[in-house]
């Protein structure tokens, strides 16, 4: 755990009792502070009082004498409008912030001796692979590192900092509206698509979002920046044209003079004065695909922005072993493959997946974004079959109609059981992908858990008489 500096003897609101807020809760009074816990969910007020810590109706309490509302980063701050503790803490001048903010403020009150470093990783897609990625190849490299922010642990949950530890972070949109301290060392912004619209007022909203990332870094600070979408090149121009840091651009399409690119999977290093081939990713079996080639570029420059030698960062790239819910294979009957891309909570993100396999049987489905599917028309020819699941499956299926074909299943195992019959029935090597292009929160609770009834679906059709008669076949 990282004790909290900062409020010494000040009594904190924490909202939302989910790991985030627990995890904040136990920091802040580890480092000296007291807190004033709420949850509108009676079982978290519950299980936090019996914990032990100290629960408070916060819609009746005197927010005078609170030193600050930390809000987790679910809980809307400015958008579709703000929670009515936004509204209480700014009436009452209280400070709304975030963990990463109260794990900044920590940092930048340490000593020079024991301030690590820190690698913040942000994107539309594929930040949660690349964060892992970069915390593997520092691994790999001997470093010190702790893993966490949106993906694993809480940020103030991980062991507490010294000078030669490496803090890797996965930052969403909704953490870094809540940050304004964070100095990394290095930042990686990935990409940049049209999400979460809603919490931030449109388009505008989200990038200046992301944008923040950035506040802080100055001179011997490291910006890598993908420009394969038109918003990250446009900040990695404005950027650039700041010139107060050093900025590597990244690219899974295009060659480029400076910085770090992949090109039909081979990785490139322009770094230096030279452009020098350094890896084909094709021999990385846990990165198929151009987006994981963005990915690999990102986490290869990150590791050379910590200083990472090339031949160690390149040995990284192919051990990494992957991560759960991200084009995850996660069984295999007869001909037929079964991948888990569950983290596809975006039409954009499941094109990722969709655009590495030449044909495959889709299952699709969940509370939808805004778009839907439209903008996947042109890999429609791809999908031998599609299997409808959840909220969007009716919008879905009016989409494909004429386009693919296609079957409303309702849930995973139904979806799961038509799919692996369909692929099954075509006697040649297939993919059952499930990529939802959507939120998981009709059915489920997140998109691991479930990516765990993907799989747990596909257990089961190896125990049933059908999936003999293939293996059979």
């Amino acid at each position: 755990m990282i004790p909290v500096r900062g409020f010494e003897g000040k009594t904190v609101a924490v909202f939302g009792l989910g790991r985030t807020g627990l995890t904040a809760a136990r920091a802040l009074i580890a480092g000296g502070a007291k807190v004033a816990l709420w949850d509108e969910k009676p079982a978290s007020r519950e299980a936090a009082a019996a914990e032990g810590l100290n629960v408070v109706d916060l819609t009746t309490a005197d927010w005078s004498r609170f030193a600050a509302l930390m809000l987790s980063p679910g809980v809307p701050l400015t958008h579709p409008k703000p929670h009515w503790t936004v509204t209480k803490a700014k009436a009452a001048g209280v400070e709304v912030l975030g963990d990463i903010e109260l794990f900044a403020r920590t940092v930048n009150a340490a000593p020079e001796h024991k301030k690590p470093k820190i690698v913040a990783i942000t994107g539309t897609n594929g930040k949660s692979t690349t964060t892992a990625l970069i915390g593997h190849l520092c691994r790999q490299a001997g470093r010190d590192t702790r893993v966490g922010g949106n993906i694993g642990e809480g940020v103030l949950g991980l062991e507490d900092m010294h000078g030669g530890a490496v803090y890797v972070l996965e930052l969403s949109s909704y953490q870094l509206d809540l940050t304004s301290s964070l100095k990394p060392d290095a930042v990686v912004l990935l990409n940049i698509s049209p999400d979460h619209l809603d919490r931030h007022g449109g388009m505008d909203g989200y990038i200046a979002a992301k944008r923040r990332i950035f506040l802080n870094q100055g001179k011997g600070d490291t910006a890598i920046i993908g420009v394969d979408d038109p918003w990250c090149q446009q900040i990695c121009t404005e950027i650039t044209a700041a010139n107060r840091r050093t900025i590597w651009p990244i690219s899974a399409g295009k060659a480029m003079g400076r910085g770090v690119y992949a090109l039909q999977g081979v990785l490139y290093d322009a770094t230096g004065e030279r452009v020098t081939e350094m890896a084909d990713l094709l021999r990385a079996r846990s990165l198929p695909g151009r987006h994981n080639w963005q990915n690999a570029a990102a986490a290869y420059a990150a590791a050379r922005a910590l200083g990472i030698p090339p031949h160690q960062a390149v040995d990284g790239l192919m051990t990494f072993p992957g991560l759960a819910h991200r084009m995850e294979t996660v069984g295999r009957i007869g001909k037929v493959a079964f991948v888990n891309d569950s983290k596809a909570t975006n039409a954009d993100a499941a094109r990722q997946a969709m655009s590495s396999y030449p044909r495959f049987y889709w299952i699709a489905g969940g509370v939808p974004k805004a778009g839907g599917i439209d903008d996947l028309t042109d890999l429609f020819p791809r999908v031998a079959g599609a299997y409808l699941i959840g909220q969007a499956a009716e919008d879905f299926g009016r989409t494909l109609e004429g386009k693919a074909p296609m079957r409303q299943c309702g849930d995973i195992e139904t979806a799961v059981t038509a799919a692996f019959t369909d692929a099954a029935a075509s006697g040649e090597e297939a993919i059952v992908l499930l990529s939802p292009a959507c939120a998981s929160f009709d059915q489920f609770a997140d998109f691991e858990q479930r990516g765990e009834a993907f799989r747990a679906a596909v257990m089961g059709l190896g125990k049933a008489p059908a999936a003999s008669a293939a293996k059979r076949a």
